[in-house]
Formats: structure tokens, sequence, C-alpha cells
């Protein structure tokens, strides 16, 4: 199984071709009940808080995976403190209800309320861990091992226990603490975002804690399958700081292979293409990416600049790079003289790159949002229906969606405890002492 994977690389090539093949299935979120997700029947322990360690196993739930995420027993992630905006509770409209942060990465999970600095809550939890695929945690370096519960002591054959944090596990920052926006600042993001005449600044997202969830869900699936072929687990350590560096992408290319320093902050514009970012319009702005030739010569055309296709310092796109300059500022006193939505007109079915610059909300009600059910309705067990964004990923079988709204604390204690074979009253005696909740 897994021993000969091949990958299919549709190389350019256009969908519209693909006449006798239908993409209107895979728009459903209807999952297909005779087909299982393609992780069920792994259980993942989500030792994790806040966002890069949720994203990841938010992925893994949506897979199909039972994820059990162990919160502390009376405070829980720390997100669900984090607001407003908080959902309002229906069953008790005297509470705060629950923090839209937390239930933007928690979907489809188990909430175990355990205090397992306590001896009794170890043993359950490594209990657990026994009757488990993964373990995935965001401590700081050694933390766990305090209580008995790090990858030495509770490794096995095959359990695949991944480390979440900020600098990894070696190195001279591996104690430091890393949050998302400290990461950015550090290894190099900051420095690159921004307009070029304004200060540094982070991205709207925490961008390198969704990047590290996206690099852990990975590799855990990866390490699933080499087990597979091996019978082996194996420990992952996952830096925010490596993941952020990796991000860099061509800019980090650049600079390694020039030896010179980076272009730093440049707006909506692009390092190595020209144009290739936003414009004012008479009423706002629109982005515009001619990233090769014919795409500016179209540009040109609908600019009603034909003369610039062979004006020689814009003839290439190095040499338009070059001139960038000269290029922009003209462009912008033509797209200053229609409003938005008429470059909008224009431009649809040109075949040139273009887009309206939407705010979050015009985002989340954008019609080809929709079509693609990026936005769903789920049964919330305190607050009732809540919209919620939907998974992206979509498969032609088994299409992962919300099976389940993000979970109460604790909501699930008793249920998991109930399948470890404690009984009832112990499980009384256990919350009592709050060593459950």
């Amino acid at each position: 199984m897994f021993r000969n994977v091949r990958i299919l690389k549709l190389s350019r090539l256009s969908w519209t071709g693909l006449s006798s093949f239908s993409l209107s299935r895979y728009s459903s979120t209807a999952a297909a009940p005779h087909v299982a997700l393609p992780l069920t029947g792994f259980r993942v322990v989500d030792l994790t808080r806040v966002l890069a360690g949720p994203y990841a196993t938010q992925i893994l739930a949506d897979l199909g995976a039972e994820v059990i995420k162990v919160e502390h027993v009376t405070r829980g992630d720390d997100t669900r403190h984090w607001g407003p905006p908080f959902a309002k509770s229906l069953t008790d409209p005297d509470s705060r209800g629950e923090s839209a942060y937390f239930l933007s990465v928690n979907r489809n999970k188990k909430s175990l309320g355990l205090n397992f600095k306590e001896k009794r809550g170890q043993n359950i939890l490594r209990s657990l861990i026994g009757t488990s695929d993964v373990v995935i945690e965001n401590y700081l370096p050694g933390t766990l091992a305090k209580y008995n519960l790090g990858y030495e002591q509770l490794k096995n054959d095959r359990i695949i226990y991944a480390s979440i944090t900020g600098y990894g596990q070696t190195g001279p920052y591996r104690n430091r603490a890393g949050y998302d926006v400290m990461v950015e600042a550090e290894m190099g993001l900051m420095h690159i975002t921004g307009e070029a005449d304004g200060a540094p600044v982070k991205v709207g997202v925490a961008v390198t804690d969704i990047t590290t969830g996206l690099y852990a869900a990975n590799s855990i699936m990866a390490a699933i399958i080499s087990r597979s072929r091996t019978g082996l687990g194996q420990y992952i350590d996952i830096a925010l700081s490596d993941c952020q560096v990796a991000a860099l992408a061509n800019i980090a290319s650049s600079c390694l292979i020039s030896g010179e320093p980076d272009a730093g902050r440049l707006g909506t514009s692009h390092a190595s293409i020209c144009p290739y970012q936003a414009f004012p319009t008479k009423d706002g702005s629109i982005m515009i990416g001619a990233a090769n030739d014919r795409l500016y010569g179209l540009m040109c055309q609908l600019l009603n600049k034909e003369e610039w296709i062979v004006e020689e310092r814009f003839s290439t796109n190095a040499l338009r790079v070059k001139h960038r300059g000269d290029l922009v500022p003209m462009i912008v006193e033509e797209t200053k003289k229609k409003t938005t939505a008429e470059w909008l007109d224009l431009f649809e079915g040109s075949g040139i790159p273009y887009a309206a610059i939407n705010d979050i909300q015009a985002t989340l009600n954008h019609p080809h949002v929709l079509a693609r059910n990026m936005i769903a309705v789920v049964e919330h067990p305190t607050c009732g229906p809540l919209k919620l964004v939907n998974t992206p990923i979509k498969y032609s079988a088994a299409m992962p969606t919300i099976r389940d709204a993000p979970p109460t604390l604790g909501q699930h204690t008793d249920e998991i405890l109930k399948k470890l074979g404690y009984s009832g009253k112990e499980i009384d005696i256990l919350r009592v002492e709050q060593v459950i909740g």
C-alpha cells in the first residue's frame, strides 16, 4: 500500500477543455455515505492551543480523523477568551458565549477538559495516547517531559508525535516563546510587507501560524503513509521560524542567488514583474497582473495605449521592471479615468488577470465563494445555527465538510473516559476534584 504513488501534473491545462469531465458534483458539501473520508479510523490527541496547532488538527479532522482536543480543565484553549466578537449563547444568555476566534479553527473535534499536571490526569492522557495514532503539541521544549508526557516517555513503535514551537527543539532560540507576529518580524516577512515609503507591517492574518499548520498537517499525513510501509512512527519537530523561512520562497532564493539585500517593501507590486499591482481608479482601486509580454500587450489594448507595446523601454518584462518608475505612473493616469466597476466590466473575459479589492464581508458574500460552498451553517450545541468558513478540500468522493460544530469546553469528556473504561462514579469523582471538566 502506498508503495508506488504517482502524481499526475496537469501543467497549464485548461479546465474548459475537459468537456467530458463534469466538475459540478465536486462543489457539493454532502459527503458520499458509502465512501469513508481519507483519515477515518485514525485518532489524534491534540495538545495544542491558539492557531498553528489547532489549524493543523482541524485539517486532519476535516479529513476524517477523530481529533480529541485536550484543554485546560477550567480555562480551555486561550482563544476561547479572545474577543469580541462572541457568538451569543442561546442556552445561557448571561454568559459571554463562544469566541469567533476559537470557532474558526476547532470544527470537527471533540473536547476533553483535563488537568494533566495532576497524576490521575497524566494517567488518563497516557491511556488515551495508548489508543491513538498521533500526538500533536505546542508547548515550549521540555514542558511536557516534566509530566512524563514527552516523546521519549511516550514513544512506542507506532506513535507519531509532532511538536510545534516558535523556534524548534534545537538552536539558540529553542527556549524563546514564538508567537506569529514575533516570527514574522525575526524571520524577514515583516521587513518586506507594507508600502515602499511606510513602516514594516504584519500580514493581515497570522500567516506564519497558518503556514506552520499546513506544514504540520502535511508532515503528519506523510508520517502516516511512512508508517503504513515500515510499521514505525516517528517524532516531528516543526518550528514557526523554519516554516517562515521556507515561505519566503522566491524572495529568499533571489537573495541567496544574487548575494544582494532584498528589494524591501513594495506594497502590492512585485519585485520581479511589472505591471503587477493595485492601481487607483476614479472611485477605488483594482489589481492588474500583466505577468508576461502577451498579457502586457492585452493590458495596453484595454487601456487604449497600444503604442506602449512597441515602446523600447517596456518591450520585455525585465525592461518593464527596470523602468517601473516610468511605466506605473503612466498606467495610473489611465486607470484613474474610469470607476472600478467600469474597469471590471472592461476586463471581464479579456484573459488578463485582474481583481476587485474586497473587504472581508464582501468576500464572505462573494458569489464565487458561495458557489464553492465555502460558507456553511452548522448547529452549535449552545449557540444554535452558526455561519462558519467551510473546509476548502474537495474530493470526487467522501466530501469533507463540517460534520460537528466546534465543541464547548469538555463537551466530550464523559464520552471519552467511558471508552477508556472509567465508570460513571469514577468520572463524577474526577470532576468534583477538578481532574476533568
